[in-house]
């Protein structure tokens, strides 16, 4: 698949100019050309980069960029200067400014195999050995990549990229502005059996995955259809590579699932949660809304809002923390204990030969 240049050169923006576009406060020379964002430890007198903990910028001297992106609170007054109220997203932002991926041809490849029926918006871009089942509904500048495979009626919106070898099958529905990483499955059948003798039945599931506008799906990451109705992945959600979400789950707007996390079936997430690295989550448990999920937690009942859980099995994070501290002196508590128990078998044996003298004496 032919592919069309992002731009003829690389993009040039003066300080000021930027500081408009993301909008931050300009301090310094805002007519200073930056022609790219770099790492902080390798950025050049023409690069913009990030300094946006403590740790950077005590270490400005360290830094060749012509300028940097830092708190609003924060002042140097031999520095060019972006001041943003929130760092990190205002450089996140500052770099897609010149990072411009190509975008492929609008075309269909002629591998593709399109079935009876299909729909395709303007300035679709679809590539080699691509699979779309009949009555495929696809909005505006959807960009399929090789081998992606769409089942029968699946539908997706506008600004749609599917990226090789995901698939989503049939009946699922994708909002807009979605990105689906490479080897996503959208739309397997959930993990359901009843056990039937020394054997189990297969139980259908007959439901459907729905992912609503902004969500971005991360590679590898397995999302089941309902056993009846639909599983729910909520607005402006990102899913980390190596997901498990299975069927009958909703996850609530703008919430951040981490690699490897595990969610049971019928689980109910809420807004701006947050699941850490290899979290678990137990079926038919609520997680409230901004509550966190700590690495590897294992959640065997509901979080309420806006709690933060570590360990397994879950604990508020304060009492978590208390239990890390006493667990490395568990070996000497228990030495200690057994001192004190053999303390008090001598003092019991003691007591005892005192009582039975005093007994023989009268």
């Amino acid at each position: 698949m032919k592919h069309l240049s992002a731009s003829d050169a690389t993009p040039l923006y003066t300080l000021g100019e930027l500081a408009e576009r993301v909008q931050a406060a300009c301090v310094g020379d805002a007519a200073l050309p930056i022609r790219g964002a770099a790492a902080f430890e390798s950025a050049g007198s023409h690069d913009i980069a990030l300094a946006g903990s403590t740790r950077y910028l005590k270490t400005l001297d360290q830094c060749g960029a012509g300028a940097l992106v830092v708190p609003e609170s924060f002042t140097c007054e031999e520095r060019n200067l972006l001041r943003a109220a929130n760092p990190q997203a205002s450089f996140a932002r500052v770099m897609a400014l010149f990072h411009r991926p190509a975008r492929p041809e609008a075309l269909i490849h002629p591998t593709a195999v399109v079935a009876d029926g299909v729909r395709i918006g303007s300035e679709a871009a679809i590539a080699a050995h691509v699979v779309i089942g009949r009555g495929a509904v696809l909005g505006e500048r959807v960009i399929l990549h090789p081998n992606v495979v769409l089942g029968e009626g699946v539908v997706l919106g506008d600004d749609v990229e599917v990226h090789p070898n995901a698939s989503i099958l049939a009946g699922c529905r994708i909002g807009s502005r979605v990105v689906i990483q490479s080897g996503a499955v959208i739309g397997s059948d959930g993990f359901g059996f009843a056990p039937d003798g020394d054997g189990y039945v297969k139980i259908p599931h007959m439901g459907t995955v729905v992912i609503e506008d902004d969500v971005e799906i991360g590679a590898c990451t397995a999302i089941d259809r309902a056993k009846f109705g639909e599983t729910r992945i909520g607005r402006g959600v990102k899913t980390d590579n190596l997901v498990h979400i299975a069927h009958n789950v909703t996850v609530g707007d703008n919430t951040v699932v981490v690699a490897q996390v595990g969610i049971s079936g019928s689980v109910q997430i809420g807004r701006h949660a947050v699941l850490a690295g290899q979290a678990g989550v137990s079926q038919h448990l609520r997680i409230g809304d901004g509550a966190i999920l700590g690495p590897q937690c294992g959640v065997a009942k509901s979080v309420p809002d806006g709690q933060i859980v570590s360990g397994s099995p879950e604990l508020p994070h304060r009492t978590w923390l208390r239990v890390q501290r006493v667990v490395p002196r568990l070996p000497e508590m228990k030495r200690a204990l057994d001192r004190i128990e053999k303390r008090l078998q001598q003092l019991e044996r003691s007591a005892g030969k005192r009582d039975e003298k005093d007994g023989n004496s009268v």
